[in-house]
């Protein structure tokens, strides 16, 4: 981002502008950190380096970070709990311990079974 410094929001790309909207959220340490589908437009490389610039953020500043997504890898692999729903009902809560264990075919499993 420093290569943009002066470049109008405008003219960044989808993925520059996330990061920044990113970068500016966090340059106060926030109670909570609310990102909804923050890379849901972005094409698989940008999405990768968003979510990896979000995870330093939040480890760094140490926030409370609710992250929605329907990314189930980013569900999988960030975060210290899950919570699984649907229809706006919890169907399933994991903790970190109960997260680690849960692999990319048992979750597609469980989607299965309640669909």
């Amino acid at each position: 981002m420093e290569n943009h410094l002066h470049t109008p929001a405008g003219d960044l790309s989808g993925g520059q502008r996330q990061a920044l909207s990113l970068l500016m959220a966090t340059i106060q340490t926030p109670q909570l950190l609310l990102l909804d589908e923050h890379t849901a437009a972005l094409d698989p490389k940008t999405s990768k380096l968003l979510m990896q610039l979000t995870d330093q953020r939040i480890q760094e500043q140490q926030l409370t970070c609710l992250m929605i997504t329907h990314r189930m890898e980013d569900a999988l692999q960030y975060g210290n709990r899950m919570i699984v729903m649907q229809k706006g009902e919890i169907m399933q809560d994991l903790n970190e311990e109960e997260k680690a264990k849960l692999s990319m075919p048992d979750l597609l499993q469980f989607f299965e079974e309640i669909n």
